[in-house]
């Protein structure tokens, strides 16, 4: 992987986060947790380079974020769809994901976890958290379409500052 300037990313986020995805993922090297996201965007916030995504409350993986305040976004690309389909569907409680996926982990110098198969890997720091709620939409129907029994719980949000950028 080459360290690159997150100015420098080529890849358009609507594209790469709505169609090929990412994996969220969190921990360190004794534990840590992936898994897939299709919600997020990145830019600039607060004189800074950011992204954003968002993680429904009972997902394995919130717990590793809020306790190390850090996680990465990796990009595998399109031919990952069935690692995807694996992150995004089981949880880590039940099942080892790298071992049901075949991704190979690495460790950044912050500790923080990701994949030799990514393409593009960010690696982020919280700068700021909020709850989804139903209360701030000014269309309603936008609430009530994702956030019901069937859907689960509102998301955090989170904001956080792109620290390092690495590509292949």
């Amino acid at each position: 992987m080459k360290t690159i300037n997150p100015t420098l990313i080529k890849d358009n986020f609507i594209e790469i986060i709505s169609k090929e995805w990412m994996l969220v993922s969190a921990g360190d090297k004794d534990k840590f947790n992936m898994m897939t996201a299709s919600w997020g965007g990145a830019g600039e916030l607060w004189g800074k380079h950011v992204v954003f995504v968002f993680v429904r409350p009972e997902r394995y993986t919130r717990g590793f974020i809020e306790e190390k305040e850090w996680f990465t976004l990796s990009f595998l690309g399109d031919e990952y769809k069935k690692v995807h389909a694996v992150c995004g569907s089981k949880s880590g409680r039940d099942i080892d994901k790298v071992a049901a996926t075949g991704l190979t982990p690495y460790f950044t110098e912050n500790g923080n976890p990701c994949f030799e198969e990514s393409r593009l890997t960010l690696e982020c720091k919280i700068l700021y958290t909020s709850e989804i709620e139903k209360d701030k939409f000014k269309d309603v129907s936008l609430f009530d379409r994702w956030y019901n029994e069937a859907s689960g719980n509102p998301h955090l949000v989170y904001v956080a500052e792109i620290v390092n950028a690495w590509e292949k």
